[in-house]
């Protein structure tokens, strides 16, 4: 027996499932909220929220989400370019860049974020909240505030060199 599952380009990645209820006249409805994180790992990520009545369906259409809110992040080779500060709500995400070989330092939350997005080296600190969703949201906001050298750049009129020195 076949089934017809596609492969995805993207890595997909689970962060939380949450049950969540409604209490209507007939008692409770019982449903459930999945939160993905969807990157190909070379510096394309995105995270979606989905809700369903089955967790299947509510993973599915997570990833739907996630498709649709994904953002390029620079990478200076295997790490970030600079140091940024995340800010999602109460959630903040301090990340610094790493050398070569030492690997992703960080939570469940921010972890799945980084290794979807492709990232290899980074230190990272969570500050404030330990809420999943808005921790993978501020790592996506930090991650949205970085800029490659040369796009700074291009935005200052200059050439790499010159900004270099």
């Amino acid at each position: 027996m076949q089934r017809n599952v596609q492969e995805s380009e993207y890595l997909e990645k689970l962060v939380a499932v949450n049950r969540v209820s409604k209490t209507v006249k007939g008692g409770r409805n019982m449903r459930f909220s999945a939160l993905m994180v969807v990157g190909d790992q070379s510096g394309k990520v995105g995270c979606g929220m989905g809700k369903a009545v089955e967790i299947p369906e509510a993973i599915r259409k997570g990833v739907e989400d996630a498709k649709k809110t994904m953002i390029t992040v620079p990478m200076n080779g295997t790490t970030i370019p600079h140091e940024v500060v995340g800010v999602f709500g109460t959630g903040k995400v301090k990340m610094l860049p790493a050398p070569e070989g030492t690997g992703v330092i960080a939570g469940g939350p921010v972890r799945a974020v980084l290794e979807a997005a492709g990232i290899k080296d980074i230190v990272t600190k969570s500050i404030g909240t330990n809420n999943k969703i808005n921790m993978v949201r501020a790592t996506l906001a930090g991650l949205s505030q970085l800029r490659s050298a040369e796009q700074v750049a291009q935005m200052r009129g200059k050439s790499v060199e010159e900004l270099l020195g």
